[in-house]
């Protein structure tokens, strides 16, 4: 069953790049009869670990826990390192772990793009001459944002009269600088729907993008300081705006139960994780809702549909907005290739998943795609950029609280 929703099964048709031929290669490796070769490093790699096989899979094998374990062994037993692999180290374990760094990145960036020497870069095209690619790398960054969520929150009050409920939220890493707009639409779409909001300082990345890279110390570390943080306050719920690290961070509880001092208030932790469209049905915003414009459809991000097993909630959240107009998305759980940094990591790979992607949407003659991941609003804006097509991407929480009557 696995074989029909592999994506890399799907392009290649061989055994090997299957989810049962992986878990073989897995087991070969841990039984001794297979070193790591290149080979297996390469399939690991190619797995896009979009986990739609568990979707699949009767017997309910966690492959995605398998395929993220034989990375952690990968980056372990490397002798040897590649300036991309150590590129990626810098990113993962120096930039990302630390707020301050990441901020100052994120407005290195935005001078750049903001200044216009990112665009005159892909004009001329001149940095493939130092890589492949390079160029394409540059389309597919997200515009950084002059201000990062806390600046984008700065002198709203997050405690309204009488609250329904109170709520954490998990400002993160790449969502602080490059989507806290969508940051601050959930908070504000939140607000409007009397929930106070609890905003930690001291937060860090969720850990989820160093996990699925090998990098599973790190994660640990992160995990157990956003579990201190989190539990310094009473909450009801900890709501996530992205798929991936509402995925990850429901994993706490399963990544800590070797964990003496850790293992119970983890469990707490992730039993409180709720993504933001599971949220929003326990609210009522219907009647306060203004009707869209155009066609909407919506994109299945896999750590939503196949990691949280949430298909259902952001259709009916959208349903319930008075006059949409929601038309289906064929293979709409299908991965569009993104997958955390594969897009980056397997270019040339990532394009082919992207295209099957792009032919559905243009199907659908969608105005919107609605997808509630950051690595999927980049990839399918990339791509429609590439079709010159006039339709956008949104997250669910910015057409939420686009749609709010204020009052």
């Amino acid at each position: 069953m696995c074989l029909t929703t592999c994506p890399t099964y799907d392009l290649t048709k061989f055994e090997r790049s299957s989810p049962r031929g992986r878990i073989q290669l897995i087991r070969a490796v841990a039984d001794g009869r297979l070193g790591i070769t290149p080979a297996f490093v390469d399939e690991m790699n190619f797995c896009l670990d979009c986990q739609a096989c568990e979707t699949a899979c009767p017997a309910g094998v966690k492959y995605g826990r398998m395929v993220e374990s034989a990375r952690v062994l990968i980056e372990k037993t490397k002798t040897r390192h590649t300036i991309s692999d150590r590129i990626k180290k810098i990113g993962l374990n120096f930039i990302l772990t630390s707020r301050i760094r990441l901020r100052i990145a994120g407005f290195l960036l935005w001078f750049v793009q903001a200044s216009g020497i990112q665009k005159a870069l892909i004009k001329t095209g001149l940095l493939d001459l130092f890589g492949k690619n390079l160029t394409e790398y540059l389309k597919l960054l997200p515009q950084m944002k002059f201000r990062n969520t806390e600046g984008m929150l700065k002198g709203i009050n997050l405690k309204p009269r009488n609250p329904s409920y109170k709520v954490a939220f998990l400002s993160g890493c790449i969502m602080d600088i490059a989507f806290s707009d969508v940051n601050y639409d959930t908070v504000k779409f939140l607000l409007k729907n009397n929930c106070e909001v609890f905003i930690p300082r001291g937060q860090v990345c969720c850990g989820s993008l160093h996990a699925h890279n090998g990098e599973m110390d790190t994660a640990v570390k992160l995990m157990k300081k956003n579990i201190d943080i989190f539990s310094s306050e009473g909450y009801d719920f900890l709501v996530s705006n992205s798929a991936g690290c509402g995925a990850f961070m429901k994993e706490y509880g399963h990544l800590m139960e070797d964990d003496a001092e850790y293992k119970e208030r983890a469990g707490v932790f992730s039993e409180k994780v709720k993504d933001f469209s599971e949220f929003a049905l326990l609210l009522d915003y219907s009647q306060k809702m203004k009707s869209p414009e155009g066609v909407v459809t919506y994109h299945d991000a896999c750590h939503l549909v196949h990691s949280q097993k949430i298909s259902s909630q952001p259709r009916e959240m959208l349903s319930r907005i008075p006059g949409m107009k929601l038309v289906n998305l064929h293979e709409s759980t299908w991965c569009c290739g993104s997958a955390g940094i594969y897009n980056v990591t397997r270019y040339e790979d990532s394009m082919k998943f992207l295209e099957k992607k792009m032919g559905n949407i243009r199907e659908t003659k969608a105005d919107l795609i609605i997808t509630a991941n950051p690595g999927c609003m980049l990839q399918i804006q990339y791509g429609l950029q590439k079709d010159g097509s006039q339709a956008k991407v949104e997250h669910p929480a910015t057409l939420m609280n686009r749609l709010m009557r204020e009052e």
